[in-house]
């Protein structure tokens, strides 16, 4: 038949209409989604360390075969596949009508896969999203398949004689020793709906061959089956074995075989006569006879490509992918499983990474009271107005007069002392110190202990010297706080809390304040605690007793970067019943409140230099399967569901 008959009758027999439903763009609307969500879902789940979507072989089909194919104009994809060696692309350029890959008695190798297209199809379809995988190259020769490349190449050329919706590719070789040309092979299997499967007597058991074929039996492909290099009439006994054996050890179920001789005169002269053979089933004999007059009549391959149910095979290759994309155990809701007991088995760990970074502080140091009886009387001395604000200034002058040979003569007895402010700086470092060693002996325990999920992040936390250089980072840092103002800032904010949550006790100390300027300063120990008198120095007994009753327990949570630190309950409430005792209670708070801040400090360094985002991250992906992306990939599988059920019925 002449390629412009044989393009004339196929157009007149081929339907042109979109293969178009309202399920059927519900499927293509719900995939397109789908595979935009399942890309975002994947990148948040980072943390539960599962295997990539990509290769799995229900995302491979949704992003090859669903996404370009669905809700698209009803072409069809038909794919020459097979071994090395076997004919492969004989078959393909009978069907091409022309040699368009090359082929060779040698194992030439088929490495990239060849595509014929109807003439203006390219102008009117996006080869591109057809084959995602592949670079497209304009064909020039034949032997542009068989160029070694690590890139995935596929050259198209038009074919004047093909119809206009019907695609023919030459495939790579599904049993190559190359993995890459697998994975070739299995991309344009997933994009095709017919495959055309030449296989030899040596090649048809072989296990890559049945692997493959596995693949395209659970996607319910049309597989159309051809024995090349057959010895006819002497095989004729042995094909339905043959065919039965790789039907049983593959699950395809053929739309036709046929039988190819061993002839390279006519496989070069594109002459090689092909034998449609009848499907042998098990109630017939292993050793069926074919048709009278079979052997001596060639069928065109073009010619019987025409006559395929297209409309049909289309709708059931998309819904095979579909089905293959639900599977219960190997499909997306499998993933989704997989997920749920992961994000299970972190919201574990991150639980017990909580606990186990948060650490009891009990030497904590606090500051001097005089240090923080002085920032009191700042305080009060810059809220004070009018004639009391001016004796008090005058008193603290001569105050400071009378003291003063008073401290020169013990600094000359006994040295000049150490700053209150220093003492406490290097008080506190030591503190700091105890408490990286103590967090990273509960790391390391966690690193020894831990699952395979937070061990990988842990142990890059402890590697090299990551503990020298957050210690160099936190005396840096140290040395550079300003303590006097941190203090300050801290009496002047629960100074401001006393005003607002004790009005009428803080209006009777003003009152008293007022009182003692127009009398004396030093009228009662209350008052010098509140800040009147000559100095700080004065009231150094009822402040000293306040502190050494007041231990400060610091409760640094690493993971969580948050810190609390409270007086001891026995110190506050035992005083905590007369004017002076709640006067005593608010003192504790207010040392509490400053270590708090200090060791608030510590504990957001080591949760931004040492854990990072570790805590974050694994509350996120802990939560990850009550997320918004996860419950719509929920919503959008259950809609794919739906749809396809519907379909299925239809079919």
């Amino acid at each position: 038949m002449k390629p412009e008959i044989w393009n004339l009758e196929l157009t007149q027999r081929m339907p042109t209409e979109r293969t178009s439903s309202p399920e059927l763009e519900t499927l293509s609307v719900a995939t397109r989604r789908l595979a935009e969500r399942l890309t975002d879902l994947e990148s948040r789940a980072t943390m539960l360390r599962l295997a990539p979507l990509q290769g799995r072989e229900w995302y491979e089909l949704l992003r090859q075969k669903l996404v370009p194919q669905l809700g698209r104009q009803a072409w069809l994809v038909v794919a020459v596949v097979g071994g090395t060696n076997i004919g492969k692309s004989v078959v393909f350029n009978h069907l091409a009508g022309a040699r368009a890959s090359a082929s060779s008695p040698l194992a030439s190798g088929t490495r990239h896969p060849v595509c014929l297209v109807p003439a203006g199809f390219a102008g009117h379809h996006d080869l591109q999203s057809i084959y995602p995988d592949f670079q497209l190259r304009q064909w020039a020769a034949p032997e542009e398949a068989l160029q070694e490349s690590d890139q995935s190449l596929l050259f198209w050329r038009e074919a004047a004689e093909l119809p206009s919706n019907l695609l023919v590719l030459d495939t790579p070789d599904i049993d190559s020793d190359a993995r890459i040309n697998w994975q070739r092979a299995d991309a344009v299997r997933r994009c095709a709906d017919v495959l055309i499967a030449v296989l030899t007597q040596q090649k048809y058991n072989d296990a890559a061959v049945k692997d493959f074929f596995r693949k395209a039996a659970a996607e319910d492909k049309c597989v159309i089956v051809i024995f090349n290099q057959c010895q006819l009439p002497d095989d004729e006994p042995y094909w339905p074995v043959w065919v039965r054996t790789f039907c049983e050890e593959t699950g395809v179920q053929p739309e036709s075989v046929y039988l190819a001789p061993n002839d390279r005169a006519a496989a070069n002269e594109l002459r090689l006569p092909f034998y449609l053979r009848a499907i042998v089933n098990d109630a017939e004999s292993d050793t069926a006879s074919s048709q009278p007059g079979s052997q001596q009549t060639s069928r065109d391959l073009r010619t019987d490509l025409a006559d395929l149910r297209f409309q049909e095979i289309r709708v059931r290759t998309l819904m095979g992918s579909v089905a293959e994309l639900l599977h219960p155990q190997r499909g997306v809701t499998a993933w989704m499983q997989e997920i749920r007991l992961s994000a299970e088995e972190l919201s574990r760990t991150a639980e017990r990474l909580s606990a186990e970074t948060v650490l009891r502080i009990r030497n904590w140091p606090s500051p001097a009271n005089n240090l923080v009886v002085r920032e009191i009387r700042s305080w009060w001395q810059a809220h004070q107005v009018g004639w009391a604000r001016q004796i008090n200034r005058i008193y603290n002058t001569v105050g400071s007069g009378v003291l003063w040979p008073l401290k020169a003569i013990r600094n000359a007895v006994q040295g000049e002392p150490i700053a209150p402010m220093v003492e406490y700086r290097e008080r506190e470092w030591s503190a700091i110190l105890s408490f990286v060693e103590d967090l990273y002996d509960k790391l390391q325990w966690m690193a020894e202990s831990g699952n395979d999920v937070i061990r990988p992040r842990i142990e890059q936390i402890l590697s090299g010297q990551s503990r020298t250089q957050l210690l160099a980072g936190l005396r840096e840092a140290h040395d550079r706080s300003d303590f006097d103002a941190e203090l300050s800032a801290v009496v002047h904010q629960q100074m401001q809390r006393f005003q607002q949550d004790s009005p009428e006790m803080f209006r009777f100390y003003r009152q008293l304040n007022n009182v003692s300027a127009a009398v004396r300063p030093m009228t009662s120990v209350v008052l010098f605690t509140l800040g009147f008198g000559p100095a700080g120095d004065a009231v150094a007994h009822f402040a000293a007793n306040a502190a050494t009753q007041a231990v400060v327990h610091v409760v640094a949570d690493v993971a969580g970067g948050a810190t609390a630190a409270v007086a001891g309950e026995a110190a506050v409430s035992s005083v905590a019943g007369s004017g002076t005792g709640l006067l005593q209670a608010w003192f504790h708070d207010l040392h509490a409140a400053f270590t708090a801040k200090r060791a608030g400090w510590l504990t957001e360094m080591i949760h931004r230099q040492v854990l990072g985002s570790l805590p974050e991250d694994l509350q996120a992906a802990a939560a990850l399967a009550n997320s918004d992306v996860f419950l719509e990939v929920q919503e959008l599988v259950g809609r794919l569901q739906t749809s396809h059920s519907v379909l299925q019925s239809q079919i």
